[in-house]
């Protein structure tokens, strides 16, 4: 009302005055809308799309796409320590996304928890190893967890190379950890995401792989398992080369924790809710208004 009234030159009271028949006489509404309110209403509404659980990250309209990933990391790390009970096995997928998660991981101790690596970080130019096992570093602080890596090739370069390492025993007690994950937390791979996957930019891909993947219409992947818009993965002759689950083994887990930041994720998002690979998800506001922009009704999580 100051502002208005040194305006207008006329005195507060005026103003107060004038507001006030505005209002009486229907010519003025005061709203407020609250920005809570708009994201439950956005939860609400992806939940009841998509038959899963679902929280939305609130950024700043000219928030940076990396801002973006740390306010949905931040509130999904919250999620994930709600989620982490004793005697879990916690599954996970290493990426950007879950790098910028472990930086928020709250200290939640528990008792005979396990975190495994869920596909390997082995690539012609690095053996991953580092990098997969300070993520599986930050996860054991945070939860006083018992570590499991997985110390193999992302991707084969033959696929009978990968069924004979998955005969070797030390392999095998790796596989068995796996089969008993209750909660698998990961990202989402997209080949033409603002912020580029690390497995598209990282060694792992050479140029015939990039182009088979272009010419089977991929659009993201889940731990280095790739597939379509329509959550299909037929005939992707990069998946018997990958060390990640099938997208089958994804689906038996119980608790499928997604993590998924910018708008440029659309499709990869729309292809794993298709594919029925997420229970509960966190996502920023901008992308959970591009899912549900013309998104189909896509196969429930169960």
């Amino acid at each position: 009302m100051e502002a208005i009234a040194r305006e207008m030159r006329i005195s507060r009271s005026s103003v107060s005055r004038l507001l006030s028949f505005a209002r009486e006489s229907g010519l003025v509404e005061i709203t407020l809308h609250s920005p809570q309110i708009a994201r439950s209403r956005l939860e609400e509404a992806l939940a009841d799309r998509f038959g899963i659980s679902v929280r939305v990250a609130q950024a700043p309209v000219r928030a940076s796409e990396a801002e973006r990933l740390e306010r949905t990391a931040q509130l999904a790390a919250g999620a994930l320590a709600a989620a982490v009970r004793p005697e879990l096995t916690i599954g996970i997928a290493w990426g950007a996304t879950l790098s910028a998660l472990v930086r928020h991981l709250p200290s939640k101790p528990t008792h005979d928890t396990h975190v495994v690596q869920m596909n390997g970080a082995m690539n012609p130019q690095t053996s991953g190893l580092s990098y997969a096992g300070e993520l599986l570093d930050r996860f054991g602080a945070a939860f006083q967890a018992s570590l499991h890596q997985f110390p193999v090739p992302a991707i084969f370069d033959d696929p009978a190379t990968k069924r004979a390492m998955w005969r070797e025993r030390s392999v095998r007690s790796v596989l068995d950890i796996q089969a008993r994950v209750g909660l698998f937390v990961f990202g989402l791979g997209a080949p033409g995401s603002d912020m580029p996957s690390h497995v598209y930019t990282g060694g792992y891909l050479d140029g015939d792989d990039v182009v088979e993947l272009e010419r089977a219409g991929v659009v993201g992947d889940c731990a280095t398992v790739f597939y379509r818009e329509d959550g299909t993965d037929d005939g992707i002759e990069l998946n018997t080369r990958s060390s990640g689950p099938s997208l089958d083994a994804i689906r038996t887990i119980p608790h499928r924790l997604c993590i998924a930041s910018g708008r440029s994720k659309r499709e990869s998002l729309l292809g794993a809710l298709a594919a029925g690979l997420i229970t509960e998800l966190v996502l920023d506001e901008s992308l959970a208004r591009e899912v549900l922009r013309g998104a189909p009704r896509a196969r429930s999580g169960e």
